[in-house]
């Protein structure tokens, strides 16, 4: 019989554990995983645990699930605990890129393999890679923005970037692919803030100094999403509503009303939920002996007012982790 049991750790207070005894796959029986997740009350890490999870109990794999509250110290005690339980595999989204080369250090000592889905890793000792085409993704988002800037008669006017940390992989790509759309087209950028502890008086503050200081200022990308509010208070308690245009990396919920409305020009979605699953099914394949992919590489949905009904279906599973919504 399925099931789940939560157990929070005195020793880790901030991890979150999520055990799953399931045992449908005779191959898997008795194997742990752990998921090393940067923080899980963030929505687009806590969709990527749950494609993990879920396909972790359909192979029959009990998971634990470590959230490090984008402290790199927490990780390396989550890294620790992991090992210390035995588990056969560990599955890392790293809270950064050079982090992440510690935890494969500990892992590869221990003789444990590791799968890292999203971020990137300054290292290569591990079985798969997976992420978005975050350069790809960033450089359509561009291509959308740069039409709605078109149609307003704006393209004369600046973008601001509220961007994650450059030192990981994913933040690099994401800013060289947004750039090279815009510079194609000749719109110019008004500056870039990194993101620290990703709240919203953080994302407001960075906003609200974009406009504050380029008053050609007609746009704002935000490389993240759970934040986006504090981007539209800064545009409103400005007077600008209506006159700077919001655009995001990533989805919450919203944003399928906030895109059919026009309050978002367009999202450029990732797929947590089916880079959770594909983790979990290189791992399997990993422990079972079978070949894995060194890097996998998932598409971005660069979705806009124009194709959202289309994609939606695949937007509430892949995106937004409801499998059962139509």
């Amino acid at each position: 019989m399925k099931h789940s049991l939560v157990r929070v750790f005195r020793a880790l207070p901030v991890v979150l554990i999520l055990m799953l005894n399931p045992a449908p796959d005779a191959a898997a029986q008795e194997r742990t995983l752990a998921y090393l997740v940067p923080d899980i009350r963030i929505p687009f890490w806590d969709i990527m645990a749950r494609g993990i999870q879920q396909k972790a109990t359909e192979l029959g794999y009990e998971l634990s699930v470590h959230s490090a509250d984008n402290l790199a110290r927490r990780e390396l005690e989550a890294t620790v605990a992991a090992i210390d339980s035995g588990v056969d595999g560990i599955i890392l989204s790293p809270t950064q890129s050079s982090a992440a080369v510690t935890v494969l250090k500990l892992a590869e000592q221990a003789g444990i393999p590791v799968v890292i889905s999203d971020i990137g890793a300054k290292s290569d000792n591990y079985v798969s890679y997976i992420e978005s085409d975050n350069d790809q993704g960033a450089y359509d988002l561009g291509e959308l923005l740069v039409a709605a800037l078109d149609e307003k008669g704006w393209m004369d006017g600046t973008v601001g970037i509220v961007a994650i940390p450059q030192k990981r992989a994913n933040g690099k790509a994401r800013t060289e692919g947004f750039l090279r759309a815009l510079e194609e087209h000749g719109v110019s950028t008004a500056g870039i803030y990194q993101q620290a502890d990703f709240s919203y008086r953080e994302t407001y503050e960075f906003s609200r100094r974009l406009i504050q200081d380029n008053p050609q200022l007609r746009a704002i990308w935000l490389q993240g999403s759970n934040r986006y509010r504090g981007a539209l208070d800064a545009i409103w308690e400005s007077g600008k509503t209506g006159q700077i245009l919001l655009i995001c990396f990533d989805a919450e919920p919203e944003f399928l009303a906030m895109i059919r409305s026009g309050d978002l020009v367009a999202a450029g979605m990732q797929q947590p939920f089916l880079m959770g699953e594909t983790a979990v099914e290189a791992m399997h394949r990993h422990l079972s002996g079978a070949s894995v992919e060194k890097f996998q590489r998932l598409p971005v949905l660069p979705v806009h007012r124009g194709n959202l009904e289309q994609l939606l279906p695949t937007i509430q599973r892949n995106v937004l982790g409801n499998p059962s919504q139509p």
